[in-house]
């Protein structure tokens, strides 16, 4: 049997490698590319416009502190959040295959992403008293069941995009999301979630959770505009999570060129353990409150704007693997950059902290073009295995992120702050080790 890497390398639009019997559904797909990379661009603009409501590195931690307040619960927002996006898309990975028409998933994930909101919104309008011992884990929940839906949302757009975007031209498609999607989000921040915020009793919360589960489900109608031809018909899969599980560790195991981008991957995504804390670390060392989050927001959404195109187009131009290292190594700076700010005097410290939020835009960033590259290890067909194997290896550090939370409670904190940049770098290291797909030839990788 051929290796799984043996299709490496090969453009979509390229006719030598694709069957004849397939040639024609490939020029119709490309005929229509125009249309889906803006219907696409503009799908992934409204999901960003609803996601600055919930930000993971500000908003989801400052409404947990305001009805909890303990950092071993903060820790449960990273593994809740890495969780929900690894296990449902590993099970439902060969579902998504026999679905003919993939774009039906990106509607019907989109709109599920928006109910854990609308439903946190009507419960949080209706309490007088924010401090219920039930209200943590019923967010909790929420919280998961809202990243459960999402990986299933990301499994579904990374196939999509797989099946009607050519290699070439996903890191033009991740700079056009990126630029307007910054701009619209900037803007209903500003309008919006900045009197929102400023409420002094929290009670603008219930706004902003009506308003981004409102923005996920209009996200999904504007999926629905995508020309998409249908697949051959494929048996559907059962969900058996042993025998999904067993799938996942066969890609590791036996794809090379997999397995080491997959350790950069676990090693940049330790980046996610300091999300709840970055706005913690603000609060206590330098006295910012609710009216600062507003300012960090904005400055981590506009520079997703602003990485997203010079990252999508390094990938376009050399290749995802270089678009990877850098990225990731300037990623490794952002806790030491919260360090040095959170060590000036408050007003200093308090004044610059923004910047720290600019770094933090390279996350998702990064996440997306590890994604693209994971799309151009394999053909079509493998894509929904081969991403959501990925992000199941993004959810290996997160089994300890309770733990790591409570380390922030009893230890310097500056500690766990060099811990995470230490692991991020060593991720850029291990960029040094991945295959640059466009350049390979088509033999079966080594098993090491």
């Amino acid at each position: 049997m051929p290796h799984p890497v043996a299709d490496v390398a090969r453009p979509a639009s390229d006719s030598r490698s694709v069957p004849a019997e397939n040639q024609d559904r490939r020029v119709e797909i490309e005929s229509h590319e125009p249309r889906n990379l803006i219907a696409l661009a503009a799908y992934q603009v409204m999901l960003r416009v609803g996601w600055i409501f919930k930000t993971e590195s500000v908003i989801m931690p400052a409404f947990l502190d305001a009805i909890a307040g303990a950092g071993w619960i903060r820790g449960f927002l990273p593994v809740l959040n890495r969780l929900g996006q690894s296990v449902p898309p590993m099970c439902f990975a060969d579902s998504l295959r026999g679905i003919r028409v993939k774009k039906r998933a990106l509607v019907t994930s989109s709109i599920l992403m928006a109910t854990p909101f609308l439903l946190l919104s009507a419960i949080w309008s209706g309490l007088e008293e924010p401090r219920q011992p039930w209200l943590p884990p019923l967010f909790l929940l929420l919280y998961l069941l809202f990243f459960c839906f999402t990986g299933l949302n990301q499994l579904a757009f990374g196939t999509v995009q797989g099946k009607l975007i050519r290699p070439h031209r996903r890191g033009r498609l991740m700079g056009w999301a990126g630029v307007a999607g910054s701009l619209a989000a900037v803007t209903a921040a500003l309008l919006l979630l900045r009197p929102w915020l400023a409420r002094p009793d929290n009670s603008g919360f219930g706004l902003v959770f009506l308003f981004n589960g409102a923005a996920f489900a209009c996200a999904g109608l504007i999926a629905a505009v995508c020309v998409e031809p249908a697949d051959d018909r494929r048996p559907r899969a059962s969900i058996d999570i042993r025998r999904h599980v067993r799938k996942a560790w066969r890609v590791y195991r036996d794809d090379e060129a997999f397995r080491r981008a997959a350790r950069v991957g676990m090693l940049f995504i330790s980046s996610i353990l300091l999300f709840p804390h970055y706005q913690w670390l603000g609060r206590t060392r330098l006295g910012t409150t609710n009216e600062d989050l507003i300012y960090w927001v904005v400055a981590q959404n506009l520079s997703v704007g602003v990485f997203s195109p010079l990252i999508g187009r390094i990938a376009d131009r050399n290749g995802n693997r270089l678009a990877v290292r850098i990225a990731v190594f300037v990623a490794s700076l952002t806790p030491l950059s919260a360090l040095v700010l959170a060590a000036f005097d408050p007003e200093t410290g308090r004044r610059w902290y923004w910047l720290t939020f600019v770094l933090l835009g390279l996350t998702p960033v990064t996440m997306r073009t590890i994604q693209n590259y994971t799309l151009e290890l394999v053909d079509e067909s493998q894509h929904p295995r081969y991403l959501s194997t990925m992000t199941v290896c993004f959810a290996m550090p997160f089994i300890l992120s309770p733990f790591f939370g409570g380390l922030i409670d009893v230890l310097p904190y500056q500690i766990p702050f060099i811990l995470v940049s230490v692991l991020i770098a060593a991720g850029g290291l291990f960029t040094f080790r991945m295959v640059e797909p466009r350049h390979r030839d088509r033999s079966p990788a080594r098993p090491t």
